[in-house]
């Protein structure tokens, strides 16, 4: 059943939960996230109490029916004869239920059945919010990517400026290019204060996944973006689909289901209701033995309709169960065609594009230094440069986030070995 939690337990394999960064550290990895998250986060505190509340059910269902004290006075305070207490009838008796049908074990079933059905719940729970926390991470991660695209797109337009002045103060080149050079500038001035925005929210939204309050500057992300691991082929990943938690739950649910038909059944045998006691003759001074039995009639046609329900309940989880593992079936081929896809293009701009548009830049500034370009060649492959960054980020993110839906919907871990990173990729 806990084997679900193996997918993330790494990523909480740290001595103890961070609250507030060190002083001295301007960095947050995806593992201390995740550790702040696992201690803080209602959701799974919530797990808990229900837990208490489950416990508590559990030992109810152990109990007996409790036994009645009844105490009768018949025939006392009346009219004649039985005027006063002389002629009075007291009976005193204790009255309880027989159950039968084995009615007390299939509640204790039941409640049994509930716990162990919560614990998989808040394993599953615990793999979702996880998942989150990483998505989270990765928003940052994004932010703080596109910073860093934005101040060597500041870089490039900055170098272009310079140029294109000395090229006008020769003579060389028109005011126009310093001028649309110097705009190039602050439209990239613009795009970095706009990450920086995105930036501090995306930490805020982070924070608040384990009730954090922080306002200084959002910390750097460690080694995310560009851990982009092998992954098993889609076939393989597909056999992992039943050891899920999201289709652990079904059996769980079905020993529930089971539980309850259980339960249901058992009221096709009534109870008994019995009463013993004594009764005391206060005319004749006597004592003697009181004692009633009942037996409900019909129980067994109105335990019928219990029965029937309990089985069409437990009945259609098997379809219910179908219809899962056909939607995490489909999402998991949707996110692992993602994931290839996406990293295939990411590896692409990195081998061969990328390369090929920074040389090319190269020659564009020799070029318009000999007079051999005009300037807007050469800004247009530094926009190209630019343009190629962000869709290598975009491209990246895409993978990383179906990397994350393939490891909730598998629960498995895809660890990255990679100098300076440790931790599960999320």
């Amino acid at each position: 059943m806990f084997r679900i939690s193996a997918a993330f337990a790494v990523l909480v394999s740290l001595p103890g939960p961070v609250f507030a960064l060190p002083p001295e550290s301007s960095s947050l990895t995806l593992d201390e996230a995740v550790a702040r998250v696992a201690a803080a986060h209602p959701a799974l505190r919530l797990y808990d109490r229900q837990r208490e509340r489950l416990d508590a059910e559990r030992d109810e269902a152990v109990f007996r029916p409790p036994l009645r004290m009844l105490a009768d006075v018949e025939n006392a305070i009346g009219t004649g004869d039985h005027a006063g207490i002389r002629r009075a009838e007291v009976s005193l008796s204790l009255s309880s239920v027989l159950e039968r049908g084995g009615k007390r074990e299939a509640r204790q079933l039941l409640a049994s059945a509930r716990i162990d059905a919560l614990a998989l719940e808040r394993e599953a729970r615990r793999l979702d919010l996880l998942a989150e926390v990483a998505r989270r991470y990765l928003d940052l991660a994004d932010a703080q990517a596109r910073k860093a695209i934005a101040e060597e797109g500041i870089a490039l337009r900055e170098r272009t400026v310079q140029v294109a002045r000395q090229r006008h103060r020769i003579g060389g080149a028109p005011e126009s290019s310093a001028l649309a050079a110097e705009a190039a500038v602050v439209r990239a001035q613009l795009a970095h204060e706009r990450a920086s925005v995105d930036a501090g929210a995306a930490w805020r939204r982070l924070a608040l996944l384990w009730r954090g309050t922080d306002r200084d500057d959002p910390p750097a992300t460690v080694g995310v973006i560009t851990q982009l691991p092998d992954i098993p082929a889609v076939d393989s990943l597909l056999t992992l689909i039943d050891t899920t938690p999201a289709l652990q739950r079904f059996a769980d649910e079905a020993r529930v289901r089971e539980a309850r038909l259980r339960l249901a059944e058992t009221r096709r045998t009534p109870d008994i209701d019995w009463q013993v006691g004594v009764r005391r003759l206060q005319a004749e001074g006597d004592v003697a033995l009181v004692a009633a039995i009942g037996i409900p009639l019909g129980s067994r046609a109105r335990a019928e309709t219990g029965v029937r329900a309990a089985r069409a309940e437990l009945a259609a989880l098997s379809i219910e169960r179908e219809v899962e593992d056909v939607a995490l079936r489909a999402a998991l081929l949707e996110a692992h065609g993602r994931y290839v896809g996406a990293r295939s293009d990411v590896q692409r701009i990195d081998s061969e594009l990328m390369p090929l548009l920074r040389r090319t830049e190269q020659a564009a500034e020799v070029a318009f230094r000999a007079g051999a370009l005009p300037w807007l060649e050469w800004a247009q492959v530094q926009a190209d440069i630019v343009s190629l960054q962000n869709e290598r980020l975009a491209s990246a993110l895409d993978a990383r986030r179906a990397l994350i839906e393939i490891q909730r919907l598998t629960a498995q871990p895809f660890i990255v070995e990679a100098e300076g990173a440790t931790g599960v990729t999320p």
